[in-house]
């Protein structure tokens, strides 16, 4: 038996006891070394996930280390063997659907998840399906990343995938709503891709007072008490944002993201909103100003190798944005911790 953090039928998570995971033909078991707390895994403890099949072990950011490795697996990577620590690129692809052949796997039209579909890395073990070693999912982690590094490649890849389909160019002015984990990794990989001036956009003081700390290459606007759109204005000379990137759950900022862009400018609605937000945005705005809006979902094996990469040769540097590290009996603590915006980021150590 082993301890796992479980999405129940009710639509409630519970820690409790569940058998440990058995290796199947093609799979592999590993023992999971750390997993972070997703926003995702953080709206499903507040208000359930009809996305999830339950009872499911949930989880998807994760290192884990091999200890059982089927031995008629025949597409694993060369060399690979128990003791090894892996990463999993959560979002499996059928690999023959129109996305899967176009090499946009996380948009397959039967994408299996793990922590959605699959049983995820808030447990003591998980196991690792065929499909993942078949898909190219499962990624070696190298010696130079510490385990709670690796497990945020995977939020890493996804930001990738994100600014991928805005095309940042150098010089480009780009704002990101949200300063988060997620909003401050976005800010941090704008500025990379030589991005002229990068706001993040707050109205929390502590988050504020945080990104300020952490970011201070980035331009801070706290949103507490000012008129955002003549902000912007004023701080682009009339221009607006070329790039605007909603990297929290709030649909106001979804219907501000339209107003501070720039004609022509490309907006990403990166964060999810829970089901009873979505109202609609402006569609005047998008149509006079010939804006041009994406959504991201989840990412690809490639982005989830490159985000190993950046981590490992130190083209950025994740390690400061880990709030704590809680043990798996803890873990509602750390739930907690993040919904009350204690910490930016909660990883389980089981």
């Amino acid at each position: 038996m082993m301890l796992a953090f479980t999405y129940l039928p009710e639509g409630k998570l519970q820690l409790s006891e569940r058998p440990r995971p058995k290796l199947a033909p093609g799979g592999a078991v590993v023992k999971v070394k750390a997993c972070a707390v997703c926003g995702t895994d953080l709206r499903t403890y507040l208000n359930g996930n009809p996305r999830i099949t339950p009872p499911r072990v949930i989880g998807h950011e994760l290192c884990g280390e091999l200890v059982e490795i089927n031995a008629e697996l025949g597409s694993k990577p060369d060399g690979l063997s128990p003791g090894e620590r892996i990463t999993v690129s959560p979002a499996i692809g059928c690999g023959r659907c129109y996305s899967c052949t176009r090499g946009y796997t996380n948009l397959c039209q039967a994408l299996q998840t793990i922590g959605f579909q699959y049983d995820g890395g808030f447990a003591e073990y998980m196991q690792i399906p065929v499909e993942a070693f078949q898909r190219g999912n499962v990624n070696r982690v190298p010696p130079s990343i510490g385990d709670e590094e690796a497990a945020l490649a995977e939020p890493v890849a996804c930001v990738i995938n994100g600014q991928e389909l805005l095309g940042i160019a150098k010089g480009d002015t780009v704002a990101v709503f949200g300063a988060g984990f997620i909003g401050c990794l976005h800010a941090e990989l704008a500025l990379r891709k030589g991005a002229g001036r990068v706001f993040l956009i707050e109205i929390h003081p502590l988050r504020v007072q945080g990104a300020r700390r952490l970011l201070p290459e980035i331009e801070i606007i706290d949103q507490a008490g000012i008129d955002l759109e003549s902000e912007v204005t004023r701080l682009t000379s009339g221009k607006g944002a070329d790039a605007v990137i909603v990297a929290c759950s709030a649909e106001q900022a979804q219907a501000d993201a339209l107003r501070i862009a720039a004609r022509r400018g490309k907006v990403s609605l990166f964060g999810g909103l829970p089901g009873e937000a979505r109202r609609g945005l402006e569609s005047n705005a998008i149509h006079y100003k010939e804006l041009s809006v994406f959504g991201a979902h989840a990412s690809t094996p490639v982005q989830n190798r490159l985000a190993l990469d950046w981590i490992g040769r130190g083209r950025l540097e994740v390690k400061k944005y880990i709030g704590d590290i809680y043990t798996l009996s803890g873990i509602e603590e750390a739930f907690e911790d993040l919904r009350q915006e204690r910490i930016l980021k909660a990883i389980v150590r089981p």
